[in-house]
């Protein structure tokens, strides 16, 4: 954000005294050169109090801006498969409904699913499946960041916090299970019920903002990590700097906490997946294998998205493996899970919220899940973007490798798989002589991510409603 309207160099700041009457002498902040070790003291108070200022006004600015809710209705079809990270939700519960319908563009997905989960649980279940995501938005007044004087990630943080979602739907498929489900305002009623609380807090927990060993995965410690990006606080990140950053940030997780040794995270190079690298990565010694948090960040077009890849994107969200694709439109990042029609559901970081104390007992969970989704038409999308898949097991990234090729490839565009979203290689990285014709590269991807101008609107932040048309 331009932090010109802010506090210029030289104006007036309107003080109060300790009573809190207000100062009648307005106090203009200088660059002059003190006059003495006093002067110089003074100089400094000033220039930190005008920093704080500047914070200041700046998070009020953020807060005008992000911090209010504006009711719109989206809009879902009745005849229409909704498709949320592989689970097809749908009104017609049954065969005698048009499997046509069904299936409009998850054709392929479903030929390798059982007939109740094409057709799931109705639109009841989306909704309990959609509000179940964590949803990681802005927060203000957190503790200052490292190197910086921002409490808030207002207006810069929102692709760091689209990874944030990103992950945790990762750790929710790995400590809770893709059918888990979050019921607000449910008491708890049984042994298993509160064990799944507790590990459901204990994984927003390790998101809470704030620096501590607690909270691996804050945004504290993924700006701080940033830095070996030649990121600084309030920077903005691409989809691949993000999963960059994830991955470090889980590495460096790892070593303080002990229910991350199981769990590797790895960035597909040139829009490649080497699967064995993979292999590297993930088998133990002892013949056990970590779980595979897969992150593929691709460039599908130069300005625009590429029509062609649409259908190929919808249908990786059909797949049961996939946990999402960070991106979204033009200097605007967003979380995509699922999609109805040509139109992606996805849940928007940017809605400013007060930091919740997650160290505290029995934390509030509201502020950590929506019950509003949006849509956005698939060719608003960015091209840049990062598709991220959970593979549990040895034997599940063996069957993303023999399925995955056949959701790549635009449909009528080559015979010779010559235009994949990405590509599998089952060598490794090393022992490519010659490496393909690199489509993508994180630099390249930054450029549509860069500074929003102040009039980029975010006014479709918040629905109150689900609505079926």
């Amino acid at each position: 954000m331009n932090r010109s309207n802010n506090v210029a160099q030289n104006s007036q700041l309107n003080l109060t005294t300790d009573d809190g009457a207000p100062n009648s002498t307005p106090l203009r902040v200088t660059n002059r050169p003190a006059a003495s070790k006093q002067n110089g003291r003074e100089s400094d108070d000033l220039q930190d109090l005008k920093g704080k200022v500047e914070s200041r006004l700046l998070s009020m600015w953020n807060n005008v801006k992000f911090g209010w809710t504006v009711k719109l209705k989206t809009n879902f079809s009745k005849e229409s498969p909704v498709w949320l990270l592989g689970r097809c939700y749908h009104r017609k519960l049954s065969p005698t409904g048009s499997l046509e319908s069904s299936t409009e563009i998850g054709t392929e997905a479903t030929a390798l699913q059982p007939m109740e989960q094409i057709y799931g649980e109705g639109i009841e279940g989306f909704k309990s499946d959609f509000i179940s995501k964590v949803w990681m938005t802005y927060r203000r007044e957190f503790p200052i960041m490292s190197g910086s004087s921002f409490t808030t990630d207002c207006g810069w943080g929102c692709m760091l916090r689209s990874g944030q979602m990103l992950l945790a739907q990762a750790l929710v498929c790995h400590f809770l299970g893709r059918t888990w489900r979050w019921t607000p305002e449910k008491p708890i009623q049984n042994a298993r019920e509160f064990h799944e609380d507790c590990l459901h807090r204990m994984i927003i927990k390790w998101f809470g903002d704030k620096s501590s060993v607690n909270s691996p995965l804050s945004i504290h410690q993924m700006v701080k990590l940033g830095e070996n990006l030649g990121k600084k606080p309030g920077d903005w990140y691409g989809p691949a700097s993000v999963a960059h950053c994830l991955q470090a940030v889980l590495a460096a997780a790892s070593t303080e906490n002990y229910e991350f040794d199981s769990l590797q995270i790895y960035v597909a190079q040139d829009s490649t997946v080497y699967v064995k690298d993979v292999q590297t990565l993930c088998k133990l010694p002892n013949g056990s294998w970590k779980s595979l948090i897969l992150l593929v960040p691709v460039k599908l077009g130069t300005d625009k998205l590429n029509p062609i890849y649409g259908p190929c994107l919808t249908s990786v969200l059909t797949l049961d493996f996939c946990i999402g694709i960070i991106g979204g439109r033009p200097k605007h990042s967003l979380y995509f899970v699922g999609y109805q029609d040509d139109r992606l559901i996805h849940l928007d970081p940017h809605y400013c919220q007060e930091m919740v104390d997650v160290w505290q007992a029995n934390f509030p969970l509201q502020s950590f899940h929506c019950h509003s989704p949006r849509k956005m038409p698939i060719n608003k999308m960015d091209p840049s973007c990062c598709i991220g898949f959970y593979l549990a097991t040895e034997n599940d990234f063996e069957t993303f490798v023999n399925v995955i090729k056949s959701f790549l490839v635009p449909q009528g565009v080559s015979s010779n798989n010559e235009y994949p979203i990405f590509t599998i290689h089952h060598g490794s990285h090393s022992s490519v002589m010659n490496p393909p014709n690199i489509r993508y590269s994180i630099y390249e991807s930054e450029q549509n991510w860069v500074t929003p101008g102040i009039h980029d609107s975010d006014t479709d932040i918040e629905s109150e409603e689900f609505v079926l048309v």
